[in-house]
């Protein structure tokens, strides 16, 4: 039985990537973890007389965190009653990331599913704040984005873009051959070149890639990086109407270079499609 943890802050995109996260696993076993955090502020320096106040707003956002809770595990029951699907609950009053990586150990994670954009919506966000600190803080389990307002499709067409300078483990592979096989998926290599050919490690990563997806339907696509790789990636899913992205995290790795681009700081990456990204082994 698969376990996967999801995040929700009661917006509609938090319940979006919950749906999307049932649909996607409509077929499996799994038990689900719906996680809700909230945190207290309160001054450093509090009397005796102000902490009956703490004691006030704690139980006002514990009450509301289970409420909303309760009407998630009624919704999600609602709407998922065929499928083989356990659901249950949790409210912490504690900070976000420290208790995913916290739940991930306990409940022995299999993979972190969110939405893209939280309560606010802001737009100029980066995936929304909490879903770039997920990102950058969870080392041990594979994050899945849903974009805000996506509506389920199966992947049929899978992009992995990379620049071959990395040699993929098998365990990194995992989660991209496991969805490949689930859904008879073609898996599209997508490699942004700088260099007319690949030099002897790369071409060495390219033949084992080969060998790991020598089951499935697989190409290899050359983009010559004449702009942003962000948006090399969009233009790219939208061309080869690709239904979603998966990637490795790793120093220096894709991922890292498109959040640091001058047009993220301006714009943000805002993946079009759902966006796995699966930790490095090592």
């Amino acid at each position: 039985m698969k376990r996967i943890l999801i995040p929700v802050d009661f917006s509609n995109n938090s319940y979006n990537a919950l749906f999307y996260a049932t649909q996607l696993l409509k077929a499996q076993s799994c038990q689900f973890y719906i996680l809700n955090t909230f945190e207290v502020k309160t001054p450093v320096l509090t009397s005796r007389i102000d902490t009956s106040k703490g004691d006030r707003i704690y139980k006002q956002l514990s009450n509301a965190s289970q409420e909303g809770l309760a009407e998630t595990f009624h919704a999600i029951t609602r709407d998922t009653e065929d499928d083989n699907h356990n659901f249950e609950t949790i409210s912490v009053s504690k900070n976000l990331i420290t208790t995913i990586n916290k739940t991930i150990v306990k409940k022995e994670i299999d993979l972190v599913v969110m939405g893209t954009k939280g309560a606010t919506k802001a737009k100029q966000i980066f995936m929304g704040s909490n879903t770039v600190k997920v990102l950058q803080s969870i080392k041990d389990c594979p994050v899945l984005i849903v974009p805000d307002e996506f509506t389920y499709e199966k992947p049929i067409e899978i992009a992995f873009p990379t620049d071959l300078k990395r040699f993929y483990e098998k365990e990194e592979l995992k989660s991209l051959l496991e969805i490949a096989s689930l859904f008879d998926s073609a898996i599209r290599i997508f490699h942004i070149h700088e260099e007319e050919k690949l030099d002897d490690i790369q071409a060495y990563n390219y033949n084992a890639l080969k060998r790991y997806l020598k089951n499935f339907t697989n190409s290899i696509h050359w983009i010559s990086k004449f702009t942003q790789k962000a948006r090399l990636i969009n233009d790219f899913i939208e061309q080869q109407e690709i239904n979603m992205l998966i990637m490795v995290n790793y120093k220096h790795s894709l991922i890292e270079s498109i959040t640091r681009e001058p047009i993220i700081k301006r714009i943000g990456f805002h993946p079009i499609k759902p966006f796995l990204v699966v930790p490095a082994a090592t």
